[in-house]
C-alpha cells in the first residue's frame, strides 16, 4: 500500500531508527512494511527510501534503479533490501554527488561521499547478505544509510551555496554534474 512520505520537519526523520531482530523481520506486518516501502519508492520514482520516511523507524532500507527518470544518469541497482545494514567506508576516494530526497522536496545540494562501501546486513527473509558498493551506487546506499542514523542529505551539505531547486539544477548544474556522474559510472561500472 502507498504510504506517505515524511517531509524534513517531520519527528521521524530525526530519531535513531532502532534494530530488528529476526523474529520481528518474519512477521506478516513487517514484511507488509517491506512490500509498503517498495511500492511507495517505486510510485516517487525514488532510487531508495528508508523505513522513516514512511513513518517506521526501524533499520530498514530499499533500493531499486531501473531506468529512474528521474536519475538517468545513476546506474541499475537490482531491487535491494536491508535490514540493520552497516556500512563501512573503503578507501580515501570521494564523490560531491548532486543529492536530493523524497523527504525533502525541490531541492538538492552537494554532498561528499565515499565511492567504496562495505555492506553488511539481513535480506528481507534475515539471510546475512555483505558486498560491496562503487561510485553512485555506493553514494545511494550511504543517502538511505543516514536516514536510519536520523540524518538527511543536507545535513552534510558542506557548501550552502550549493543549494538547488530541481529546476535550477537542470538549468545551471546538471549538464556538468551529469558528465561527471558519467565518468564515475563508466570506472566502477556502478
Amino acid at each position: 500500500m502507498l504510504k506517505p512520505i515524511a517531509t524534513l520537519g517531520n519527528p521521524v526523520l530525526r530519531q535513531v531508527a532502532r534494530p530488528l531482530e529476526r523474529a520481528e523481520l518474519a512477521l506478516p506486518e513487517t514484511q507488509t512494511l517491506i512490500d509498503d516501502l517498495v511500492e511507495t519508492m517505486h510510485h516517487a520514482n525514488g532510487a531508495g527510501i528508508a523505513a522513516p520516511q514512511i513513518g517506521d523507524s526501524r533499520r530498514i532500507f530499499a533500493v531499486h534503479v531501473q531506468d529512474n527518470p528521474r536519475y538517468p544518469y545513476k546506474p541499475n541497482i537490482p531491487l535491494t533490501i536491508l535490514v540493520n545494514p552497516v556500512l563501512e567506508l573503503l578507501g580515501s576516494e570521494t564523490f560531491d554527488n548532486y543529492e536530493g530526497c523524497l523527504s525533502v522536496p525541490n531541492l538538492r545540494g552537494l554532498v561528499r561521499r565515499s565511492v567504496h562501501v562495505r555492506i553488511t546486513a539481513w535480506d528481507r527473509h534475515g539471510n546475512d547478505l555483505a558486498f560491496e558498493a562503487k561510485g553512485l551506487a555506493a553514494c545511494t546506499y550511504q543517502h538511505e544509510n543516514d536516514h536510519l542514523d536520523g540524518l538527511v542529505f543536507v545535513d552534510r551539505v558542506e557548501d550552502r551555496k550549493t543549494f538547488a531547486t530541481w529546476a535550477d539544477f537542470d538549468r545551471f548544474h546538471k549538464e556538468a554534474f551529469v558528465e561527471r556522474a558519467k565518468a564515475l559510472v563508466a570506472r566502477y561500472g556502478q
